[in-house]
């Protein structure tokens, strides 16, 4: 590519005047003051408009409505005010050729930002999404803005001519933009679409949670796969090509994925087993070491909140491989054991009826099946006493009541006279014959002077 320097000195002089040309002056006037302007707006009506919308309720219509018109505020008052300079200046007899590009600019940057704003409305809110709504919709609008302007044919040239050549395949920077820009909106919509599903899976009375969470899951992976499918053959890729990818995806399962694709995978076994879904209370490791209730099923991850308000993320290989207790499984009812001791000196069959008294301490206990006292055994320091009750709602937690039964019984044993007896043990001193005869020798050498 040959560049003429000496035909770009020869044509300045005319490009300087058409740059200081009146009608052009005029026009950029008249956009520096709507942009001057649409900022002085912004200044002055962007924090009382905020504390508006956040002065009405998260997913109310008005507080939609409100966040809309703070999308489209900006364009649209600057597009006033080019609108009323071009009528000015059309009055006035000047060219208005700039400003008339400038209008469907400024009209496709509102509707995009609407558009986009419309579509984020699909996807949880979150920090990173409301960075990536900006850089989307300015992505969108400088295509739209090249095409309105007619450069976009001669841009779109210049990236082709960027490539390199892989073998037989030619791959340019244009293909490789438009491959990337195809997958992001490809699974931007495969998303919503999703979310969508599992909002009406959710909501819907007649299917249990388990299966809610696997159209949830199945619809997902199926759309995020479509989509790469989609944007792939839209660029004109041979799929065939895609043989290669997967041999080496599976050397990468084989040789650092392995923990990765068991924990996707036992998320699937999960949910069509139906061994655990959300609400269930449950039990992972020796000696209740994981004890909470089922939050959300993830692909990799369950998430469990135990009784501290700690939200557990228990890997799903770790609930298919070791021992789970479901308190939940296929009946809420679950019994709870409280052990208590009482002395010897105490009367066994008044205490278990004290006992039962204590059992209904707390509404939460069922009255069928029916509270049970039993004598289990004799122990060293009293006798073995242990009070069964039921509960119909373990994820509302089962030391509470045992602190309510265990309440009821102290003040029951109290006013009875029962003894709840300490650890008792008998302590025997035997005398050692060689000692005794050692101290005896002491003491006799103590006493003579001699």
């Amino acid at each position: 590519m040959n560049f003429d320097f000496q035909a770009l000195v020869d044509r300045l002089p005319a490009l300087l005047a058409a740059l200081t040309a009146p009608a052009l002056l005029y026009q950029v006037g008249v956009l520096l003051v709507s942009a001057l302007a649409t900022w002085l707006l912004h200044r002055i009506y962007n924090e009382p408009l905020r504390a508006r919308i956040y002065g009405h309720p998260q997913h109310s219509l008005r507080r939609f409505s409100l966040r809309t018109l703070q999308r489209v505020l900006l364009p649209a008052a600057m597009l006033v005010g080019v609108l009323v300079g071009r009528g000015i200046l059309r009055t006035m007899q000047h060219p208005v050729h700039l400003l008339d590009a400038a209008v469907p600019l400024l009209i496709s940057l509102a509707a995009i930002r609407l558009l986009v704003y419309g579509l984020r409305k699909g996807f949880p809110v979150t920090p990173q999404l409301k960075a990536w709504e900006n850089i989307i919709a300015g992505s969108i609008w400088a295509m739209v803005a090249l095409h309105l302007v007619g450069w976009l044919p001669a841009v779109e040239t210049a990236l082709d001519d960027i490539a390199i050549t892989m073998g037989g395949s030619r791959i340019s920077l244009l293909a490789t933009i438009k491959l990337l820009a195809l997958i992001a909106v490809l699974l931007t919509l495969a998303f919503w679409v999703s979310g969508v599903i599992e909002r009406r899976m959710r909501a819907s009375p007649n299917m249990t949670p388990s299966l809610q969470v696997a159209f949830g899951k199945f619809s997902k992976v199926f759309l995020i796969g479509l989509a790469f499918l989609l944007a792939i053959d839209a660029v004109g890729i041979d799929l065939t090509t895609l043989t290669v990818f997967g041999g080496a995806l599976g050397v990468g399962i084989g040789f650092g994925l392995q923990r990765i694709t068991s924990n996707f995978i036992s998320g699937f076994i999960l949910v069509l087993d139906r061994s655990i879904k959300p609400g269930d209370v449950i039990t992972v490791g020796a000696n209740d070491a994981k004890f909470g209730w089922v939050q959300e099923l993830r692909a990799r991850y369950v998430v469990v909140r135990d009784r501290d308000g700690v939200e557990r993320l228990i890997p799903n290989e770790n609930l298919i491989t070791s021992e789970v207790v479901n308190w939940s499984y296929s009946d809420t009812n679950t019994r709870v054991r409280i052990p208590v001791q009482i002395s010897y000196d105490d009367d066994p069959e008044q205490a278990m009826a004290l006992l039962l008294e204590a059992a209904k301490a707390s509404p939460r206990i069922l009255a069928d099946p029916v509270p049970a006292a039993r004598m289990l055994d004799f122990a060293d320091s009293g006798i073995q006493l242990e009070l069964r009750i039921w509960i119909s709602d373990p994820e509302n937690g089962i030391g509470n009541v045992r602190t309510e039964v265990n309440l009821a019984i102290w003040r029951l044993f109290k006013t009875a006279g029962i003894t709840i007896p300490y650890p008792q043990r008998d302590l025997h001193l035997k005398a050692v014959p060689a000692l005794r005869t050692v101290v005896e020798d002491a003491t006799a050498a103590a006493e003579d002077p001699d």
